[in-house]
């Protein structure tokens, strides 16, 4: 399958971010903690570039723990500052507003040493479709001032927010881009939910992420579907029958229906009930 999407409304999108970076003090770029390298825009280092950086691993509760940590020092190392949080219920946001201070503390003491005082740090937040950046600035902000949806492509024009005298945001459409490096890479978007799930093959991309999950993962996955320990040679074809077989997922005349087991499969990984897991290791692109 040839994983790939690029509406046209994107291209826009990048335009109006060129268009708005010289604004702004501060990039706070979402990534997905399951995914943190294949789910960065790498147009966004070079749009970004001589600006203050601010990584978020957002969905962070449904990744590997063990892993998250590794990929904080990861970037780290690379000079960003980074956190990790989840949107949804909250958790890491009170650590922004320091981060944000620090990220900035050169630009804050240049505007003092001018006599600038409360100028608030301009930041634009980016990242990917359905990474969460909507439900973030919702979150952070108390109150929906931009607008969430479960599908991505939702955040259509640019919005500036105030949050307080000290941090404005300008919220951007998530953008990805027009090739991507790899298939690995859109494999990986397809599987946390990045396209449009009507261009994809289902029942591949689950056999795909079987394949994944049965060398990775294998013991929560064999947890969730009541599958016996002892069935080591199993190849992800098997397993999506058998999880066929035991979510009863038949058509009429109970012949097994793939695609919806497939479709169960997928979702289960998205929303956590398979365990936390992360796609990728250190380094991987």
């Amino acid at each position: 399958m040839n994983y790939q999407w690029y509406p046209g409304h994107m291209t826009k999108a990048k335009r109006m971010m060129q268009e708005n970076i010289s604004l702004i003090d501060l990039v706070i770029e979402l990534v997905d903690a399951r995914i943190p390298l294949s789910s960065r825009n790498p147009d966004i280092d070079e749009l970004g570039k001589n600006k203050s950086r601010l990584i978020l691993l957002n969905k962070s509760d449904l990744a590997d723990p063990e892993a998250n940590k590794l990929w904080m020092t990861y970037f780290r190392n690379l000079g960003f500052h980074v956190l990790e949080i989840n949107a949804k219920t909250g958790q890491g946001l009170r650590q922004i507003q320091p981060k944000v201070q620090e990220a900035c503390r050169e630009k804050i003491e240049r505007d003092r040493k001018r006599g600038i005082k409360n100028r608030p740090v301009r930041a634009i937040v980016v990242g990917i479709p359905n990474v969460g950046k909507s439900t973030f600035i919702n979150s952070f902000a108390g109150k929906a001032c931009a607008k969430t949806g479960n599908k991505p492509g939702v955040t259509k024009g640019k919005q500036w927010i105030r949050l307080n005298k000290e941090l404005e945001l300008l919220d951007t459409p998530g953008i990805l881009w027009p090739k991507f490096e790899s298939e690995e890479v859109g494999k990986r978007l397809a599987m946390i939910g990045s396209m449009n799930d009507e261009i994809l093959q289902m029942t591949e991309l689950a056999v795909e992420l079987l394949a994944y999950l049965l060398v990775h993962y294998r013991q929560p996955l064999f947890a969730r579907y009541q599958v016996e320990e002892g069935a080591e040679e199993m190849t992800p074809v098997q397993m999506l029958s058998l999880i066929c077989e035991n979510r009863k997922c038949y058509k009429k005349g109970q012949e097994p229906d793939l695609e919806k087991a497939a479709a169960l499969l997928v979702d289960d990984f998205r929303s956590g009930r398979i365990g936390r897991i992360t796609l990728e290791t250190c380094g991987e692109a």
